[in-house]
């Protein structure tokens, strides 16, 4: 097979790194891609990124399968443009994007589907936010409806500083993704990521992943696209998995089909556990980052036949996918100032110091020229380790994480910190 990715994150490095290990893969192609895919996959010179000019690729070079790694192309459409050729294609389409491109979308689904989640309201102008605000008690959560890259989320305390997000959001902090707000209550509680693949019909789960949001230890800073995860969360029983397929999976499919939506490629559920019980903080319709890395380094099936599956309606004669024993950690290498502003160009060394047992995982690097690895994100590297324990894991990539030298790098070492303490005790 030939399979082009698209993407140039480290959650599309891992996927091409585990595509290009199937036995029916011999060539990979991927864009933007980056430094480090550059090692497993071919990079073309295209002039940009648009569905358009990924679709005249894909027929020049007659891909068997392309496999999408970031929402906003979902959210173009691209999967219905690679339709119109029947070039087989895994992700969703357009309409089934809305999950994540719109949380009014989402929450207003999940309210008709009998989903758990936080009670809600949708606003679009201050006037109907202020209103709104005055049925809510505090904390309170703050969503932009649209895509904000992980970002379009506060908590705030009283009615004054939500006043102020709303203001924010509304005045153009996150452009028109933040036009329109969800208001909704705050959820106490932990918080956990559930992944699977889904034909629309059927469905097969990863084991439930925990990342973590905030910038610093002690869960605190902004919210990030993510600074670290890990696989697996003791509190991911298989009761759960069977609460979540009941209350939270399978309605919400069976509404999708109702409303002729189909639904062929990844479904990320964002989990609020409150008092043992399942609630959906958000729907995404891709791979999550940085929990993919973790979750693909711990698979021991074969990706390719699962995701050809999706694409053919056919996952249903698929076996559950197999993992190995055992505990995967990442932690995620950023550049000083990120979530904020942050300097791009800068020398990386370090990495031919690392343990060949750890996966390094690239997410903003490019090379220069001259060939110098350099910065070219704000999250630059996912350092991933698979151990026999969760904390051999998490030390080996919290160690390696130490080894990779540019100017302001951080990262946490407090990966996975509420479960050692549950491990501990």
């Amino acid at each position: 097979m030939k399979v082009f990715v698209v993407g140039g994150g480290g959650r599309e490095h891992a996927l091409v790194w585990k595509i290009a290990r199937s036995p029916l893969v011999k060539e990979v192609h991927a864009f933007p891609g980056n430094a480090g895919i550059a090692e497993y996959a071919v990079i073309p010179a295209l002039p940009d990124d648009r569905p358009e000019t990924l679709l005249d690729y894909a027929r020049r070079e007659r891909f068997d399968l392309t496999v999408v790694g970031p929402e906003k192309y979902l959210a173009q459409g691209i999967a219905d443009l690679f339709a119109t050729e029947g070039i087989p294609l895994f992700g969703v389409t357009k309409e089934a994007a809305q999950l994540e491109s719109s949380k009014i979308f989402a929450k207003r689904l999940m309210a008709e589907a009998g989903v758990p989640t936080a009670r809600f309201v949708a606003v679009s102008s201050l006037e109907e936010g202020r209103a709104a605000l005055r049925s809510f008690s505090y904390p309170l959560v703050m969503k932009a409806d649209g895509l904000a890259k992980g970002k379009g989320v506060s908590i705030v305390a009283d009615r004054e500083a939500a006043e102020r997000e709303l203001s924010g959001f509304i005045g153009g902090r996150f452009k028109d993704a933040g036009k329109r707000v969800v208001i909704e209550e705050f959820l106490d509680g932990e918080e956990l990521s559930l992944i699977l693949l889904t034909d629309g019909l059927s469905w097969r789960t990863f084991p439930f992943a925990q990342d973590h949001k905030r910038a610093f230890e002690g869960d605190t800073g902004p919210n990030t696209g993510g600074m670290g995860a890990y696989t697996p969360v003791s509190i991911g029983t298989e009761t759960l998995l069977g609460k979540c397929e009941e209350r939270i999976v399978g309605p919400l499919l069976e509404i999708l089909r109702r409303k002729g939506i189909g639904y062929r490629g990844v479904l990320y559920i964002g989990l609020m556990m409150v008092e043992g019980e399942p609630y959906v903080l958000e729907y995404n319709v891709r791979f999550g980052d940085p929990e993919t890395e973790v979750l693909l380094v711990s698979l021991e099936s074969d990706l390719v036949p699962y995701l050809r599956a999706v694409c053919e309606g056919r996952l249903g004669e698929m076996p559950p996918l197999s993992f190995r024993e055992g505990a995967a950690a990442t932690v995620v290498v950023a550049s000083g100032g990120y979530p904020g502003s942050y300097r791009k160009g800068l020398s990386i060394g370090g990495i031919d110091f690392l343990d060949r047992s750890v996966f390094l995982f690239h997410a903003g690097t490019v090379r220069t020229p001259e060939g110098r690895l350099v910065t070219a994100g704000g999250r630059v590297f996912m350092v991933t380790a698979h151990g026999d324990s969760l904390a051999t894991a998490v030390a080996q990539a919290t160690d390696n994480a130490g080894r990779i030298l540019f100017d302001g790098a951080f990262f946490r070492r407090d990966i996975a910190h509420r479960e050692l303490r549950r491990i501990t005790r």
